[in-house]
């Protein structure tokens, strides 16, 4: 059934006239009746009669009116989907992090994209990396961060080094030293991710190969609460480079720790599927940000 068709015939109906349907549709008045012919004889019934010179719907017309305000309703959103598309003026993109990630880095990152999107909108997951990985399992999101490992099906993007530093209160006796070490920390209180986090495990081999004491005050799930403990005096602790720079702005400072160790996780998708367009510029808006901010702050270079 060709849509024109329905689109004089839905003028017709709305506007009371052929003529006044011509206007609105930008037709001549005998185009439009030829469309309504040409509808009429497909469907075998007639839709309008004339009498006294007056317009007169029938009985079926009222009732394929409704069915074809419906289909053409659907059509113009349809059309209007694939114009937003390739103008990218919309879009949806579904992510979800660990709180460091969603806190410190991908916002600024969200608002500039959204600039690019006016009408685009971000569904925005903050869990653990463990709760992300779940999540996964079951294509909550399009774009993960987590932890690794990351397991098949999962595709992973990219996968992200950051190295760590020591953050301690400004007014802190080892504030003063360039290079912070285990033996600086020798019986020092010390705040950690929980007891079987990768990183936790890298620091406690690092105590151990240089015979110093690791003096657990609090054990932690996030770098952020770490970070709020120790300006609280509760103790030192490390965590990676990015969330620094926050907590550097309010009371702490950060020095460069050795051994170096990185704190590593992955940017993936749930499935192996081609990226929308609004993904696609998020991934490289990423890559772009965060390689900024590790290079610019990286304590290890130069």
């Amino acid at each position: 059934m060709d849509t024109r068709h329905l689109e004089a015939f839905r003028a017709v109906i709305e506007t009371g006239s052929m003529t006044a349907a011509a206007v609105v549709l930008a037709k001549s008045q005998p185009a439009v009746s030829n469309l309504i012919t040409r509808l009429e004889d497909e469907l075998g019934v007639a839709l309008f009669e004339r009498k006294k010179g007056k317009l007169q719907v029938t009985p079926e017309a009222m009732l394929f009116y409704e069915e074809a305000r419906r289909t053409l309703g659907v059509l113009e959103r349809t059309r209007q989907v694939a114009r937003d598309l390739k103008s990218l003026r919309s879009g949806t993109l579904s992510l979800a992090s660990q709180p460091g990630l969603a806190t410190y880095v991908l916002p600024p990152i969200i608002a500039r994209l959204l600039k690019r999107w006016p009408d685009g909108t971000v569904r925005f997951i903050t869990r653990s990396s463990p709760t992300v990985r779940d999540l996964g399992r079951i294509e909550a999101f399009d774009i993960g961060f987590a932890e690794l490992p990351i397991e098949s099906p999962a595709s992973v993007i990219d996968t992200i080094e950051v190295p760590c530093v020591c953050m301690l209160p400004a007014d802190h006796p080892l504030a003063a030293e360039a290079v912070i070490t285990p033996r600086h920390l020798d019986d020092v209180p010390f705040i950690s991710l929980y007891a079987d986090h990768f990183l936790h495990e890298a620091i406690e081999r690092a105590f151990a190969e240089q015979g110093a004491r690791l003096r657990m005050a609090v054990h932690v799930e996030f770098f952020g609460t770490a970070c709020a403990l120790a300006m609280e005096n509760v103790g030192v602790t490390v965590v990676d480079v990015i969330t620094s720079l926050h907590f550097r702005k309010v009371g702490l400072v950060a020095r460069p720790f050795e051994p170096r160790l990185d704190y590593r996780y992955a940017m993936f998708q749930p499935a192996p599927r081609p990226l929308s367009r609004i993904a696609r510029e998020f991934v490289d808006a990423f890559r772009d940000q965060n390689a900024r901010l590790i290079r610019a702050n990286n304590p290890y270079l130069g």
